[in-house]
């Protein structure tokens, strides 16, 4: 046998061998993901992480150099990339929990210079400086309502893709260390988008890999047994609040669980309401056009709407409102409880999953110093109780 014909032979027995080896290796993340994509294409990146065991943050860094560009996770970067977001423009702004999602189009208002320093005061106050590394010059009312916890970001990306409808999309993407999703900024204008790419050159991760350390959740703490709780001192703090964003802080204090402080509040100031009461208080909120506030966060962000609402809708698990600036989601399903409470005065309705957890909260909208308005007030007393 000739020479070149014993490599021929050789050669094809390697490229055999190659292909067996290959087709042997297991798919990497982004195979598997797009694989899933070609037979769930309406998939959320949230439900195909779930489905692939992996965090949407490591999913979504499988793009990294084509679509996703990983953005810098230095110290205070998220809270300095969320102040260069201020010059983007109209954007909507996307905050969700495990059970509900809140999204808000619009701009967002600046702070003024004074009135940041007046907000952080005396750096030699603990408690002050804390409050000043969560603020990024803005998004204090205004249609971005955002309220900043910026030590539990830690991963942030920016994606341009296509969009669902064949638009190119744009975003800002921020992930805790357990690599879920905290917040979302996407842009809505074209003006912005020479900011957008600014912003992204200057706080471009030096290393554009996929490689991120994700830290695995901790379990949940036991809630404290009621009768370790001193009852009675706990119902006093209550009565004794004079704004109801003492509340927390009260919670906290007697190390409670926010729905553990529901059921052991003094008489006559909780009230329990069906999960599906949900319905009732946005058909009616539509219905009678009656101003609210929602809150919906996830322990680094909570974001808040005000206003009015016009349209909701049932679609699956989910209730929605569908406002062209405003949507809100909320899985129905996994709704649990619902209360409508009394604190310094002021009304709300809070609504639990099945984890304990709070998804949302709603206010009605009053003017500083007026008292709630009656319609609000008739809505919370005429929904379904428990």
């Amino acid at each position: 046998m000739k020479a070149h014909q014993r490599y021929l032979l050789a050669l094809a027995g390697a490229m055999i061998l190659s292909g067996t080896h290959a087709s042997a290796a297991a798919p990497t993340l982004a195979e598997r993901w797009a694989t899933l994509r070609t037979e769930q294409p309406k998939l959320q990146i949230r439900d195909a992480a779930r489905t692939l065991n992996v965090s949407e943050a490591e999913l979504l860094a499988t793009g990294i150099g084509k679509t996703v560009t990983r953005l810098s996770d230095a110290q205070n970067a998220p809270r300095e990339i969320m102040r260069r977001a201020l010059d983007l423009g109209t954007v909507m702004a996307l905050t969700r929990n495990e059970n509900g999602v809140l999204e808000r189009t619009g701009v967002a208002d600046r702070i003024k210079p004074s009135n940041e320093q007046l907000a952080t005061g005396d750096k030699n106050d603990p408690e002050r400086e804390a409050r000043m590394l969560n603020i990024a010059g803005g998004y204090l009312g205004g249609p971005i309502d955002l309220r900043f916890q910026f030590k539990e970001w830690k991963h942030a990306f920016a994606v341009v893709q296509p969009g669902r409808d064949g638009a190119t999309s744009r975003s800002l993407q921020f992930f805790d260390a357990q690599g879920t999703a905290v917040h979302k900024i996407y842009l809505k204008n074209d003006a912005g988008i020479p900011v957008f790419e600014r912003l992204v050159n200057e706080f471009r991760h030096p290393q554009q890999t996929a490689e991120l350390k994700i830290a695995r959740a901790e379990p949940k703490a036991a809630e404290k047994a009621d009768s370790a709780v001193d009852v009675k001192e706990f119902q006093l703090a209550w009565q004794e609040m004079t704004d109801v964003h003492q509340f927390n802080r009260i919670v906290r204090e007697f190390g409670l669980s926010r729905e553990q402080a529901m059921r052991l509040a003094p008489a006559g100031v909780v009230q329990r309401v069906t999960p599906l009461a949900v319905r009732q208080l946005l058909d009616e909120s539509a219905k009678q056009q009656i101003a609210i506030m929602a809150f919906l966060g996830n322990g680094a962000v909570t974001q808040i709407f005000s206003g009015k609402i016009t349209k909701t809708a049932a679609s699956g698990e989910w209730y929605n409102v569908l406002d062209p600036e405003f949507n809100l989601h909320l899985r129905e399903s996994a709704f649990k409880s619902g209360y409508v409470v009394q604190r310094a005065g002021v009304t709300s309705v809070e609504f639990f999953d099945k984890n304990g957890e709070l998804v949302v909260t709603f206010f009605g909208v009053r003017e500083r110093g007026k008292p709630q308005p009656q319609t609000w007030l008739d809505l919370t007393k005429a929904l379904p109780k428990a």
